[in-house]
């Protein structure tokens, strides 16, 4: 018995195992990656039929759970024998295995980032209550971030919730003493408000969504304000770096939309693994 429990405590056995749930996740995002907006357009439509009198929308009813994982071409339901993560997609060469319609190579993509993402948040962080806190976190940031690329939002359902439980998951002090949680989502939020009204009196345009007030508001409550910080200068780094790249190829000027969610993900994730190091680093301090 002790044999067996040490074995399955081994950071490799750990790492593996937590990979290969990153897969099964990575099958579920998907899903809500491809559903939730679609729910929060239905919910619009439906509202509007019922202030009109107009037909509910074909969609009204759609959830995560129905109906039935189908392929969006033929509507033919998935058999679970074509819905095991990434294998699946390899068997059947990226098609429907009726219609033959093509399946997106972001599936297996996503399947394969959460995969990688929990079993680089094993190798890094081990046994302990940080690790799966840690894997809710980078979850939804990951589902959260494709979703803004695909359509430029930020649902409430991810956002929202997001922010409880890191305040929640705070109030143990796993990432951050919940004082400095509860300062961190007041500030994260009122950071890009201002930001945000900044920028629209002095140019009429809205550089930001309020789903980035939000998410930011979720990072600082799992990680305290003392990282906000970092994750902001990670973020506009990387989102400078990438814009300034993408109007160069694509010619597009000042007028291209280039959601900013994804690069609050990647700054949450770089906060929350080397912030405390980043913070001492830049301020002179002994490394720990």
């Amino acid at each position: 018995m002790t044999e067996a429990l040490s074995v399955l405590q081994a950071p490799s056995v750990l790492v593996l195992v937590v990979g290969v749930l990153g897969l099964i996740v990575g099958s579920f995002l998907n899903v809500v990656i491809h559903r939730l907006p679609r729910m929060m357009e239905a919910e619009w439509a439906a509202e509007c039929a019922g202030l009109t009198g107009n037909a509910l929308p074909e969609d009204a009813r759609l959830s995560l759970a129905t109906p039935g994982s189908h392929c969006p071409a033929c509507s033919t339901p998935i058999r679970a024998l074509h819905n095991i993560p990434v294998l699946s997609w390899l068997a059947l060469r990226g098609r429907c295995a009726a219609c033959r319609a093509p399946i997106s190579l972001r599936y297996p993509l996503v399947e394969l980032g959460a995969a990688a993402l929990g079993a680089f948040l094993a190798w890094r962080l081990g046994w302990g209550w940080a690790l799966p806190a840690a894997l809710v976190l980078a979850w939804s940031l990951l589902a959260a971030s494709v979703i803004d690329f695909d359509t430029q939002l930020l649902p409430d359902r991810i956002t929202l919730p997001l922010l409880w439980a890191g305040l929640l998951a705070n109030v143990g002090g796993v990432f951050a003493p919940l004082e400095a949680a509860v300062v961190g989502a007041v500030a994260g939020y009122l950071a890009l408000w201002l930001v945000y009204w900044a920028f629209k009196l002095a140019t009429g345009k809205e550089g930001m969504g309020y789903g980035d007030f939000k998410l930011l508001a979720a990072l600082g409550a799992w990680l305290g304000w003392q990282l906000l910080p970092v994750v902001v200068l990670v973020a506009a780094c990387a989102g400078s770096v990438l814009g300034l790249a993408s109007m160069v190829i694509s010619g597009s000027g000042r007028d291209l939309r280039i959601p900013f969610g994804p690069f609050l993900a990647v700054g949450g994730l770089v906060a929350l693994l080397w912030g405390h190091r980043l913070t001492a680093w830049w301020l002179g301090a002994p490394l720990l």
